[in-house]
């Protein structure tokens, strides 16, 4: 009997066991593969969204599509970011963003599509990686809700379906950011030294920018990586030096290469790039006038402000007020506030806290970032506020997904309802102006944001309130992505060109290059069979002419048309190699409508380029005959010179 009860026992011990154990498996697999599921239909929408006839924008700033075309034929073109195949001058950027657009281009051959493409492909890589990295912080719904809120951003939509450097710098910038979570997890060199690359990268994308995230990077992992404070600091140094050799090894190839041999550094005033890196692309675009790389013609210091900047005065509510606002400020409030609540419900965790730690990450690139945009003196951009598109939709997400983590927690649901209702009733007040204008949609917003949130405080006294609070908070954040989504959309379905694109309706920033056909002139430039098939002052008209012609243009001066080059005797000698065919005189279309020239406004449409290089264009004038082709004065530098000029 005992013997019996024995088996007994046995049997009824053991059989069950590898049913129990078999449960939880199928269980964490549908977990995980729901997970996967619901971020491959983020990256699907997104994807979707940022591909949809992309090519609407054409060209998009044909300064930069002048780079990639000539990129997408000349493998040193490629290499410096030339504007054009005979690598007269560079763009005023590091060429990064040329090395993807131009590689496209050497595949597929050069065209919208194979320039804009990569730039929304890279859009789907950034939501990618925020997802993954706030999902490590906070789990995969805050995850998925800060991809989704990037997704929609409206300057996110039109600057990754765009071929600024923006997107790339963007791009590497969340890759920092999310190899820096990896690293916190268990303290990883590597990890973190990775982040360093990916900084060095978004260096040569757009310079000093891209590092803007440095300092947050490094806090968080100062603050929060579980190993000794020692080791930190070596990780951070090894860090520092990945950043330095792969942002380093581009700036020592412009200075070992022969000046001679490779395009003039553009926007410096030497030829040298940490010259654009410290003036022009630096201190200028922080401090204003007097540190800029750019020289005028009597030999003092200016910058000229681009459209788009005029009506942005500096301070904390540049962010949300005016174009900003519409591009970026949908859901700065709301993330201001997620950054000091989370802190606060995090304020007694431990150091090595990863909630608190992507508080700091975030929200320190958030502030760093926020802060240098709100009060630069320099040329900007509304667009400029893609660098904290990232931040704020990551911080919105985890202090949404902390408070929500509590909310048994009368004060976490509080903390909840205060940061859905500041993002709901900001994006009302949002759309009660500007492109788009829907009073249907403006009034369902209020009524969400509203009614949503504070419901939030009392649904747990409900007897479904398993089923109530969700759904309650499927309706506030609707609320809260409802206008930067329904300013998405119109952007999307608009075409953007030109240097200052905004959101939300179609339009031309200033210096957009040609916006009229000259076929004549066309005609005339495509028959030359020199190295440059004409001289033309600015950038931005070189880059016109180069779309139009397929040929290489000289862009006297740069992009503003001030830079040092060519000097009067570089270009005789070029003339008199029969190196450039036609010198075209700067018309009144090309001329600044408003600039600033040593810290004066010249209301008068000077052409500020003419004052860095009259004296090219007087030579020519007294040396060469002039015709007339479609409008625009043409000097044929091939013709022989008169008799007695010199």
């Amino acid at each position: 009997m005992s013997e019996c009860l024995t088996v007994r026992v046995t049997y009824t011990l053991e059989t069950p066991a590898p049913v129990l154990a078999a449960e939880p498996a199928p269980r964490r697999a549908r977990i995980v593969t729901g997970d996967r599921i619901r971020l491959g239909l983020l990256l699907a929408g997104t994807a979707v969204l940022y591909l949809w006839n992309v090519t609407i924008n054409g060209m998009a700033n044909q300064y930069y599509a002048a780079a990639v075309q000539a990129g997408s034929v000349d493998w040193k073109a490629l290499l410096f970011g030339s504007l054009d195949a005979h690598n007269f001058i560079t763009v005023d950027k590091p060429p990064l963003s040329q090395w993807v657009m131009g590689l496209s281009g050497q595949v597929f051959g050069f065209g919208s599509a194979s320039m804009l493409v990569p730039q929304a492909l890279m859009a789907v890589g950034a939501v990618a990686l925020l997802y993954g990295a706030v999902r490590r912080i906070s789990g995969p719904g805050a995850g998925l809700l800060a991809g989704a809120a990037l997704a929609v951003t409206p300057v996110a939509v039109l600057m990754f379906r765009f071929n600024d450097p923006d997107a790339a710098m963007v791009l590497l910038m969340t890759a920092a950011a999310y190899c820096t979570v990896r690293a916190l997890n268990g303290g990883s060199a590597r990890w973190l030294a990775a982040a360093g690359v990916a900084l060095g990268f978004a260096f040569l994308a757009k310079m000093l920018e891209g590092a803007l995230v440095m300092p947050a990077l490094g806090a968080a992992y100062l603050v929060a990586a579980p190993i000794r404070l020692r080791t930190r600091l070596l990780h951070l140094l090894g860090a520092a030096v990945a950043f330095l050799v792969s942002a380093g090894w581009f700036v020592v190839l412009t200075m070992l290469w022969p000046a001679s041999s490779r395009p003039y550094i553009a926007g410096s005033t030497d030829n040298d790039f940490m010259n654009l890196v410290l003036g022009y692309n630096g201190l200028a675009r922080v401090l204003g006038h007097g540190h800029t790389g750019g020289v005028f013609g009597d030999g003092h210091v200016g910058v000229a402000v681009l459209g788009g900047s005029g009506g942005h005065p500096q301070g904390l509510a540049r962010l949300v007020s005016g174009e900003f606002g519409y591009e970026i400020g949908w859901l700065v409030p709301g993330a201001a506030l997620a950054t000091v609540l989370t802190v606060a419900l995090r304020g007694r965790a431990p150091r090595t806290d990863p909630v608190r730690a992507g508080a700091v990450l975030f929200g320190g690139w958030f502030l760093v970032d926020g802060l240098v945009l709100s009060f630069m003196h320099g040329t900007i951009h509304p667009y400029y506020s893609l660098s904290i598109a990232p931040p704020v939709a990551a911080i919105f997400a985890i202090g949404v997904g902390q408070a929500w983590s509590r909310r048994e927690s009368f004060w976490s649901r509080a903390v909840l309802g205060t940061i859905l209702l500041a993002a709901g009733l900001w994006g009302w007040w949002r759309l009660g102006g500007g492109a788009v204008s829907s009073p249907a949609l403006r009034w369902a917003v209020f009524a969400a944001a509203t009614l949503a949130p504070t419901a939030l405080l009392w649904s747990w006294t409900s007897r479904r309130r398993r089923y109530v609070a969700p759904t309650l908070l499927a309706v506030a954040l609707t609320a809260a992505l409802g206008g930067p989504t329904a300013y998405a959309v119109a952007t999307v379905a608009s075409p953007h060109q030109g240097i200052g694109p905004s959101v939300g309706r179609p339009g031309t920033g200033f210096g957009g290059g040609r916006t009229t056909v000259n076929a004549r002139l066309d005609a005339l430039l495509e028959e030359t069979d020199t190295p440059w098939s004409a001289a033309v002052d600015r950038s931005t008209s070189a880059a016109g002419l180069e779309l139009a012609t397929g040929t290489a243009v000289m862009a006297i001066g740069g992009f503003s048309g001030t830079d040092p080059t060519p000097t009067l005797q570089q270009f005789q000698d070029d003339v008199a190699k029969h190196r450039v065919a036609y010198y075209l005189a700067p018309p009144s279309a090309g001329r600044v409508p408003s600039a600033v020239v040593n810290g004066k406004r010249d209301h008068g449409g000077a052409d500020v380029s003419s004052r860095a290089h009259a004296d090219i264009l007087q030579w020519v004038r007294s040396r060469f005959p002039a015709t007339s082709v479609g409008g625009v004065t043409a000097y044929d530098l091939l013709a022989p010179g008169r008799s007695g000029a010199t």
